[in-house]
């Protein structure tokens, strides 16, 4: 049984201005096993850029807390790196490629020859090695977006948040970068956890989805994917387990869109 890397405890974040009282997160509790993969989805508008922005700890939740690896989030953790969907406006366009992914190492104070050697890894896991001394701009979406993924990974984080990283690129790109991070994931053992709006996404890649509900967001419903480990575009999307759950899930997020906060049963996925 692994320990969690990251908790969410009863977490609540509300909005308050202008006269007006927005409550975006109402006590949301799970946890995430170390070396984890797992992807939440839900409804458009229910709240999960919020949740990130308070796991991220770029924003202070209501009440509740984050826990990483048994530490309070109180700020920015110096062990997680975080993924963006809009990966153009994330890179800098006036460094290459390598600068891009070098330059998080130099803010963690990593000396020049360890970077040098996370760099070199990080952008040969991606399949970017060669690529290392063009620009952002000279480079295709998918490939911006492996930039991202791999300064992500030469920072070599204890946990990974990915938001929506794939949402901006055509479906066979987006085929290649799923494989990539699951391949990443197998690999580097790093626990990630990945938001996409994406059903089909979400089963494909996680061990589980977490399904929240319309805002204020809780947890709707912990869907364990028993999917076997080795995956592939082709067969594993045309197993009948494979629709079994997209349609559990895909049912639990329309049952969210509709505003139903039966809250099932959950098991302990520590």
């Amino acid at each position: 049984m692994n320990a969690a890397a990251l908790e969410v405890r009863a977490l609540a974040k509300t909005y308050e201005g202008h006269k007006r009282r927005v409550e975006a997160i109402r006590e949301l509790t799970f946890s995430v096993g170390t070396g984890r993969l797992v992807c939440v989805v839900g409804p458009s508008g229910a709240g999960k850029t919020t949740l990130l922005r308070c796991i991220a700890g770029l924003l202070a939740p209501t009440s509740g807390e984050v826990l990483l690896n048994g530490q309070k989030v109180t700020g920015p953790p110096p062990g997680m790196a975080v993924v963006f969907q809009e990966y153009g406006r994330s890179l800098f366009p006036w460094m290459t490629v390598r600068q891009n992914v070098e330059r998080p190492l130099i803010e963690k104070g990593m000396k020049k020859p360890q970077r040098r050697a996370a760099v070199d890894d990080a952008l040969f896991a991606v399949g970017l090695l060669e690529s290392h001394d063009a620009h952002p701009w000279q480079l295709s979406g998918g490939m911006q977006q492996r930039v991202a993924i791999a300064r992500a990974v030469a920072y070599q984080p204890s946990v990974l948040v990915m938001d929506e990283p794939f949402a901006a690129v055509d479906a066979q790109t987006r085929g290649e970068l799923e494989d990539l991070v699951r391949d990443l994931w197998r690999r580097l053992g790093v626990t990630t956890l990945f938001v996409t709006h994406d059903i089909d996404e979400a089963v494909y890649l996680g061990e589980r989805v977490l399904v929240l509900s319309n805002r204020p967001t809780q947890l709707l419903q912990d869907v364990t994917i028993d999917l076997p480990a080795e995956r592939d575009q082709l067969s594993t999307r045309s197993e009948p387990r494979f629709t079994e759950l997209r349609s559990q899930v895909y049912r639990l997020v329309q049952q969210a869109k509709q505003g139903v906060r039966e809250v099932a049963e959950l098991k302990e996925h520590p």
